[in-house]
């Protein structure tokens, strides 16, 4: 690693929560090597804040929605570096190696950065899955929150950071990054495969991308979440 330890300091990992508190000790444990662990709680009625808590992040209260607890949670940072996960998705090292090398590099901070995305699942969905993320991520350099964005906090407000979106808040933000400005990073993080388990791996795919295309089509988030139930 290019001055690993060095690099990794600089770094707040901020996490959006909703009664997460199953997944989310091991997601903050795996980095409890950066310099900062900011929870976004959006009142979770389960042990999410005491998991927190007890990894030794800082926790912030806020209202419900991703897109508004991200920014709370970038707000409250005092690092030049965040990474954005979610609570169902941990490092590992190579995710942290590659955050280090991303931050060494000269000009680093006029790029994003994201992971490739993995699945837990041995399922044949779970290999088609991720091969369509990638040839979307290719195409139309839209990654999923669920893949990470390490940004500089220069680049994140010139950009206007995270918008107050009920979902889609990270294509949003995706989409005001542009393509010249966010790179893949050379690892993958694994998420969890349990929302496509419980409501199937077709019928929650084809929902995502209803939202997608919806969106982009013009509706606006909070439509899109009014009709999906999200």
């Amino acid at each position: 690693m290019t001055g690993g330890a060095a690099e990794l300091a600089d770094v707040a990992v901020i996490i959006p929560v909703l009664n997460a508190a199953r997944t989310l000790g091991a997601t903050l444990a795996s980095a409890r090597t950066m310099g900062e662990l900011i929870v976004c709680d959006g009142g979770s009625s389960d042990d999410s804040v005491a998991a927190a808590e007890a990894a030794g992040a800082r926790v912030v209260h806020g209202a419900r929605g991703r897109g508004v607890q991200l920014a709370a949670g970038a707000a409250a940072s005092t690092r030049p570096w965040m990474l954005f996960l979610h609570a169902d998705t941990p490092l590992d090292d190579d995710c942290r190696r590659a955050v280090a090398d991303h931050i060494a590099l000269p000009g680093a901070a006029s790029h994003a950065g994201f992971f490739k995305l993995r699945f837990d699942d041995d399922a044949w969905q779970a290999r088609a899955l991720e091969r369509a993320v990638a040839l979307r991520v290719r195409l139309f350099a839209l990654p999923y929150g669920d893949q990470g964005l390490l940004i500089h906090r220069s680049l994140y407000d010139a950009i206007g950071g995270f918008k107050p979106l009920p979902l889609m808040e990270d294509v949003d933000i995706v989409r005001r990054l542009g393509r010249r400005r966010i790179a893949r990073l050379p690892a993958a993080v694994v998420t969890s495969a349990e929302k496509w388990r419980r409501r199937g791996w077709v019928r929650h795919s084809a929902g995502n991308l209803m939202c997608l295309g919806l969106y982009l089509a013009g509706m606006s988030a909070e439509r899109v979440a009014r009709l999906y139930g999200r």
